[in-house]
């Protein structure tokens, strides 16, 4: 059997992604492609026949050709529902060709404004590079710096499938003033670090606020045919003391794990993603192997480690199968 290639995912996840609440604000232009496809979390997909009033549909943002314009460009500004730090951009100009920009380039800022003022300060966090058609960019970004907008600029016009913002929520300014919260929250900071496999559905659903929409939001290995187990990783929002455990297999009626172990370790290093894996074969347990239903919120009472600080979690699914959502409820640090 060939084994499967582990993800490391450095803790960083899209902060364009609408469900943490992060839209467009502004564009200059949206005649072949609306803006707002530009951060749809799924994949981009060509529809061959497909027409509008305006011409080809595409799933992605692309503007008009200009004419009259020497030296501008068309733009886009995306509010971030959390500010953060940015540390790699993926422009993905997928089955765009031929009507893809020449180059891009992208700023941010900070501000408390839904769309800020003329007088806003903009640093270029990415400097004019060349794109190609049907084709992922990927930037590393080099800053430090908390933003809550981003401006992406398309040279000088044409479309983009798909934009990703990589990095981390700001919670340098965060009150964790509540007695219990859900340490395992998008929303509160939590992060994936590592998983082995995310065939059907992404490791990152499980952290998403609300009930899962379907099967594809949720994390969903494929079928291992073995004697193996899947597992993923994550970084707590804050260090806390769990109090309780919820496992929730939304959806998942035919393909549900058949059971879990969940472990958990407090790290204080800033340990690699792969040193952190290759130590959590030794972490303690946190929740004992449970059996687990189809289409069921479980529960789970912290026994084994309820005075213990922790900030990283490990769930071990066997031997494969889709988890909706993860919540662990504890006391902040």
């Amino acid at each position: 059997m060939k084994k499967n290639k582990h993800i490391f995912a450095n803790g960083l996840i899209d902060l364009a992604q609408p469900r943490l609440g992060s839209k467009i604000v502004f564009k200059t232009d949206e005649f072949f492609a609306l803006a707002n496809r530009i951060i749809n979390p799924l994949p981009p997909v060509f529809k061959e026949s497909v027409f509008n009033s305006h011409g080809k549909w595409m799933d992605g943002w692309e503007t008009r050709r200009s004419r009259k314009r020497k030296k501008n460009h068309d733009y886009l500004i995306i509010k971030l529902g959390k500010s953060g730090i940015v540390s790699k951009i993926n422009v993905d100009t997928s089955f765009f060709n031929g009507n893809h920009p020449m180059e891009v380039s992208v700023e941010a800022c900070f501000s408390k404004d839904n769309i800020p003022s003329k007088n806003i300060k903009w640093n270029k966090i990415l400097k004019n590079k060349k794109t190609k058609a049907n084709s992922h960019h990927l930037f590393n970004i080099i800053s430090k710096t908390v933003y809550s907008h981003i401006k992406l600029n398309i040279f000088p016009d044409g479309g983009v499938a798909r934009l990703r913002i990589y990095g981390s929520i700001d919670t340098s300014k965060v009150k964790f003033n509540k007695k219990i919260i859900d340490l395992a929250s998008v929303l509160n900071g939590a992060s994936i670090i590592a998983c082995n496999n995310e065939h059907f559905g992404k490791a990152e659903n499980i952290l998403a606020p609300g009930v899962g929409k379907n099967m594809g939001d949720g994390w969903e290995t494929r079928r291992s045919r073995g004697k193996n187990f899947d597992w993923l990783i994550l970084k707590c929002a804050t260090v806390g003391k769990i109090k309780k455990i919820q496992i929730d297999t939304h959806h998942f009626k035919g393909n549900y794990p058949d059971a879990c172990t969940l472990q958990a370790a407090y790290i204080t290093k800033n340990n690699s993603p792969k040193i952190i894996f290759e130590n959590s074969k030794k972490w303690k347990l946190l929740l004992n192997k449970v059996k687990l239903g189809a289409h069921k919120k479980h529960n789970f009472q912290n026994t084994l480690m309820k005075n213990t600080k922790i900030n990283y979690v490990k769930i071990n699914i066997f031997p494969d199968g889709g988890i909706s959502r993860i919540r662990l409820f504890g006391d902040p640090e």
